[in-house]
């Protein structure tokens, strides 16, 4: 396929914006992304169930397509299929900004946060759905609390027998890609110690957990049949496994992330996503297996992922040893390894430009905790959130 020029750009952490030129060769995996946000007060960061009447509300490019999630204080925005980074960029600074002038409009503030700050005690005011009633009739407390965000990455493999062997090579990054996106230390007014408190309130959904290795298409339908005869999972949505093909488009989707704070962490998410999906593609075609890493292990990576953030230490699976290492060093590994997919595709510089600017400022954690610790406010993270998600940039 001949080459062709794309250009690249992504916002700066201050002043304008930084446009790489590249030549490259179009990427061979469609990128599609789902991100969930909070709907607040911009004074205290506690959650207002206004999201119908934000709906509502939201006009211009990209409103058509905020959707409902789980509670009454939540909107989710689904992107359109891309190829170009740039594209997916743009796209998901449309919806970001139609959904906060929108929720500007009511005095309210669209923030994008794993977690409430103020809290959320017992069971949230769930959004006009029936299977959402059914879900707490049959799982009960475990409702208690939530409404989490995260950002939900789709990678276009159409092919279920692939899609599930792509899996199996993902299993080992799943943590790296949770400590990289962590974006939630604060909840229930108190910084909780984690790094991503909505994994950990997501964990306690029964299937929101690594997925197993999957020795084949049907071992993947065997094992949903199973859980949906169990009662673990009411229907096939509730798979909420970190990595799963979707039930709904032809792609793989990729569940590991908190929702980022601005668009430009998003496409650093999704472009890495990407590369180490087209790294596994190739491997499966090639007959590379996948590691096997042990079930425990994983969990307790995505658990120490979930606590420490990318600002202190990972396990390294891939090694054998099971050590504890800088997080960094881990991000540092993967990008060695999806290194020459990103070249190829010319998502290099601006993927590496994109992570300097989080290595310089922080992790999203790392930013909220800092925010909170100057004055112990909540209302300084809500706004340090607020601009973030609007502007796609961080103070």
């Amino acid at each position: 396929m001949p080459d062709v020029t794309r250009e690249v750009q992504f916002d700066t952490v201050h002043g304008p914006s930084l446009v790489a030129q590249a030549t490259v060769s179009p990427a061979t995996l469609t990128l599609g992304v789902e991100e969930e946000f909070l709907l607040a007060d911009p004074r205290t960061g506690r959650v207002v169930p206004a999201a119908r009447e934000i709906r509502e509300r939201a006009a211009g490019p990209g409103a058509d397509r905020l959707v409902f999630e789980l509670t009454q204080f939540q909107l989710e925005s689904n992107s359109a299929v891309h190829t170009g980074l740039r594209d997916l960029h743009g796209d998901l600074l449309e919806m970001r900004r139609a959904a906060a002038d929108a929720a500007a409009s009511a005095g309210l503030a669209l923030i994008a946060c794993g977690t409430a700050l103020d809290g959320n005690p017992g069971v949230p005011p769930l959004s006009s759905c029936p299977r959402y009633q059914a879900m707490l009739r049959e799982f009960g407390a475990v409702m208690d609390g939530q409404g989490v965000c995260g950002c939900h990455i789709h990678v276009g493999i159409a092919d279920r027998e692939e899609a599930v062997r792509v899996s199996n090579h993902l299993r080992p990054w799943l943590p790296v890609l949770q400590a990289l996106a962590a974006n939630s230390p604060i909840a229930d007014g108190r910084d909780t110690g984690y790094a991503s408190w909505r994994a950990l309130m997501m964990g306690r959904w029964p299937s929101a957990e690594p997925p197993p290795f999957f020795r084949s298409a049907e071992h993947y339908e065997s094992l949903v049949a199973g859980m949906l005869a169990g009662g673990t999972i009411l229907d096939r949505k509730m798979i909420y496994w970190l990595v799963r093909p979707s039930d709904h488009v032809p792609t793989l989707e990729i569940r590991a992330a908190d929702v980022c704070p601005t668009a430009g962490e998003t496409v650093l998410l999704a472009g890495l996503v990407r590369g180490l999906a087209e790294t596994a593609l190739r491997d499966v075609r090639a007959g590379v297996p996948a590691p096997d890493v042990e079930d425990t292990l994983l969990r307790a990576a995505y658990w120490r992922a979930a606590r420490d953030g990318v600002d202190g230490e990972a396990l390294d699976l891939l090694s054998g040893s099971g050590a504890r290492i800088p997080a960094w060093r881990l991000v540092d590994r993967l990008l060695d390894h999806v290194r020459p997919v990103l070249e190829e595709n010319g998502d290099w510089e601006p993927l590496t430009l994109q992570l300097d600017r989080v290595r310089h400022s922080g992790s999203g954690a790392a930013r909220q905790r800092a925010a909170y610790a100057r004055r112990g406010r909540l209302g300084d993270v809500a706004e340090l959130l607020m601009a973030q998600t609007a502007v796609s940039c961080w103070a």
